[in-house]
């Protein structure tokens, strides 16, 4: 106290206002509208405006995937880990599943992905991936 040139009992107050826990939900301002965890930033929380392009992708990217035959879009999801499928599948993965062989698995994957390439389906993936 007496390098810091204050008194003792001023420390004791800091000191114990130090160690009590604060509720986020401690009212802040004179009309107490905000709380304290209005205030606290949390680096881990998710941008909301990245959030929600990321949903829109998503849907679009569904919504081309739709244009594709059943077994095409089922293909290209687990090829690429798209939806439900969060890791990608090998070829001899992907062509178990279908009871089919590897070369076969990365046919249906090339023409697939070569309709995907088609002007019109084109256009609508470029300009979601350059937004």
């Amino acid at each position: 106290a007496d390098k810091m040139g204050m008194p003792v009992d001023k420390i004791r107050r800091v000191l114990k206002i130090a160690q009590q826990p604060i509720s986020l939900e401690t009212p802040i301002g004179e009309d107490g509208a905000s709380t304290f965890g209005d205030f606290i930033n949390d680096p881990d929380a998710p941008n909301p405006a990245e959030q929600a392009a990321h949903v829109l992708k998503s849907q679009r990217i569904e919504e081309v995937l739709k244009t594709l035959t059943e077994r095409e879009e089922k293909v290209l999801r687990l090829r690429f880990g798209i939806g439900n499928n969060d890791f990608p599948r090998t070829l001899e993965e992907v062509g178990t599943i279908f009871n089919v062989t590897r070369e076969r698995v990365r046919q249906i994957e090339t023409k697939a992905l070569n309709k995907l390439r088609h002007p019109s389906r084109r256009k609508y993936l470029v300009e979601l991936f350059e937004q």
